[in-house]
């Protein structure tokens, strides 16, 4: 048994648009990484020895930390009494809408689960990082958790049990992702959401997303680029990413098949038919974002990683 386990999760893109709560996809990077190793004999439960990356905000009492939560929800899971110890590198900014907590936790269930040699279900990883997630993002939604350890597109039939089914990916579909310098806590935007949707809006969403999930099984981008459209929660939370219609407008005219906030913000996305456009699209987004709301953001060019959570290295006992 490896007396050390790290594990890398990748950003994440989740809501693209029409697909409010349900769809996610995964970025090659940026991601977090999580380092698990046994305590000593006779020590339980999680404990979290260091976090980088984090400039001293994130708790580093495991009990209020989304990784040591979800490692503590795979450890009771699996019945298993042994002790683990956590560090944490922080690769994603904080409150960014690609999916920080999300990885955190991915990354530690998958370190743990191999740390322990324990090869649960996938189900079961997913649903104990979604225990964490529920302390980082407020809810316990799973269109983050679910790319961050699956890899690809996938669209949540249903979080609780985890019903995850994978999506195509079009050859050639590549994402643009630009962080601006502004964060933005889940919570509070989806406290902007309020309880209710007028009909209207939610006939035009399950359109929008039945119609781009065939776009993907049938690569028609066309069909796709029509169907990005967010009616539910980007109209109401608009107001939280100053410029927010400039930039999708940049977005397009460059050739992005749509762009709309990534996860709740202030991250933006856009998708593109490949990665020459790819290129286009990021120029023309970032110039947008320095002069909507200015500094110089972060841009990412990425196709849909295949992969999610995995292990990156072990340390020999």
């Amino acid at each position: 048994m490896a007396h050390s386990v790290t594990a890398f999760a990748p950003a994440t893109v989740s809501n693209v648009a029409c697909g409010f709560d349900v769809l996610g996809f995964a970025l090659d990077a940026p991601g977090d990484e999580v380092t698990a190793r046994l305590a000593p004999a006779g020590v339980r439960g999680v404990s979290i020895d260091d976090i980088t990356g984090d400039a001293g905000r994130l708790p580093r009492d495991a009990a209020r930390n989304t990784a040591g939560i979800a490692a503590q929800a795979l450890l009771h899971a699996l019945g298993d009494a042994r002790g683990v110890a956590l560090s944490l590198r922080k690769g994603l900014p904080l409150a960014s809408g690609l999916g920080g907590s999300a990885a955190s936790a991915a990354a530690a269930v998958v370190a743990v689960d191999a740390l322990l040699e324990a090869h649960a279900p996938l189900e079961t990883l997913i649903a104990c990082a979604l225990e964490g997630e529920r302390i980082g993002a407020g809810a316990g939604h799973a269109d983050n958790i679910a790319p961050a350890i699956c890899g690809g597109f996938v669209l949540v039939r249903c979080p609780n049990p985890p019903d995850i089914v994978r999506l195509p990916i079009p050859a050639g579909l590549t994402a643009v992702v630009v962080h601006p310098g502004l964060e933005i806590e889940t919570a509070r935007a989806r406290a902007m959401l309020g309880d209710t949707v007028p009909l209207a809006d939610a006939i035009r969403q399950w359109a929008n997303l039945g119609a781009f999930v065939d776009g993907l099984h049938r690569s028609d981008f066309a069909l796709m680029a029509r169907s990005l459209e967010d009616t539910i929660a980007e109209p109401r939370r608009a107001a939280l990413v100053p410029g927010l219609a400039d930039i999708k407008r940049a977005a397009v005219g460059a050739g992005a098949l749509g762009c709309s906030l990534s996860g709740s913000g202030p991250s933006l996305f856009a998708l593109c038919a490949d990665r020459e456009i790819a290129a286009r699209v990021a120029a023309a987004m970032t110039a947008a974002v320095e002069t909507a709301i200015g500094g110089r953001p972060e841009t990412y060019i990425s196709a849909i990683a295949l992969r999610g959570a995995r292990i990156v290295s072990t340390g020999a006992s």
